[in-house]
């Protein structure tokens, strides 16, 4: 697989990488440990480089399942992870936080289950309003400093925090929601990322699954499946949000791809710097997705996919009130 360079210090990695928290949370039960650990190097073995984790994932169940898997290859793969929560004696998240002794605890834990000696990509998971982001930045530049950190993220960003946090230490990557689903960045965040030399990576290229084709009107979803909890999958709102589904599908038909392909060759087709990160944990739908590299859209298919979703006004938030509340805009 091609590699693409995500912001202006040197942090190359493949086109696709590829989202792990569906193997410890989110989309119903946990797959078997040995399982995921085999799935994780096949992807190795195709090409993938970029892997994408956090502490909240599990919590702490996800790093610890990557930094085993990837322990055997861990000089040939970019290894990302998060902090920016707040857990109780439990392990349950209560909230946010980046107080700097805080993320200093988190990177200790990280590197620790992660086992390694640094992390190659750490974001702030959300924007915390009781810290100064420059406080933020400026911890995580005494991290690089120290070796344990070696290019700094952020996710769920806006513009005037991301301008803030470069002016301390340079962002590599934003890690936000971006698909043909939800183009919000498009109107501020893409243009300022252009400007100031910072990556994207979206998460969530396949609107949660919605942009595989696979979800339909009467899809159930399950116990342990975050879509239930969705403005977005609600029925009414899921019935709706399908018909720009139905009109990618125009396009796929065309060009012998499948939906997501064609969904995530759009993606790629954006911007030079732009890597996502589509999450699963089968071998079929890795592979499926890992095709969409080798699909380039022509100039007609991409204004045809523009105009289907500029046609479709999409239904429900993307989260639950409490969980909307956490993006910094």
């Amino acid at each position: 697989m091609d590699t693409r360079t995500l912001g202006t210090q040197g942090l190359d990695v493949s086109q696709l990488g590829l989202g792990c928290m569906g193997m410890s949370q989110a989309f119903g039960p946990r797959p078997p440990r040995e399982e995921m650990i085999t799935f994780l190097r096949a992807a190795v073995e195709r090409g993938v480089i970029l892997f994408d984790t956090a502490e909240v994932y599990g919590p702490f169940h996800n790093e610890e399942l990557v930094g085993d898997a990837l322990l055997p290859v861990r000089d040939h793969v970019v290894i990302a992870t998060k902090f920016g929560f707040r857990f109780d004696d439990n392990g349950k998240q209560t909230g946010v936080t980046s107080r700097p002794e805080d993320i200093r605890a988190a990177v200790d834990g990280s590197l620790r289950r992660l086992r390694t000696e640094a992390i190659d990509l750490l974001y702030q998971h959300r924007v915390d309003p009781n810290v100064p982001i420059e406080d933020v930045a400026g911890t995580v530049k005494e991290l690089i400093e120290a070796g344990k950190v070696h290019h700094f993220g952020m996710s769920e960003a806006g513009v005037g925090t991301i301008r803030r946090a470069h002016a301390v230490q340079p962002v590599t990557a934003l890690q936000s929601e971006y698909s043909l689903f939800w183009r919000e960045p498009e109107d501020e965040i893409l243009p300022a990322l252009q400007e100031l030399g910072i990556g994207f990576v979206p998460f969530s290229p396949l609107g949660r699954g919605l942009l595989t084709g696979q979800v339909t009107a009467a899809t159930e979803f399950g116990e342990g499946d975050i879509r239930a909890t969705l403005p977005r999958f609600e029925r009414d709102a899921l019935q709706a949000n399908l018909a720009l589904v139905e009109l990618i599908t125009h396009v796929a038909e065309r060009r012998q791809a499948s939906v997501g392909q064609v969904a995530l060759a759009w993606l790629l087709a954006q911007k030079p710097w732009i890597v996502p990160i589509p999450g699963t944990r089968r071998l079929e739908r890795l592979d499926e997705n890992l095709g969409s590299a080798n699909l380039d859209l022509t100039p007609e298919d991409l204004a045809e996919l523009d105009q289907a979703s500029a046609g479709v006004q999409i239904q429900g938030e993307r989260y639950p009130e409490a969980m909307q509340k956490m993006i910094d805009r």
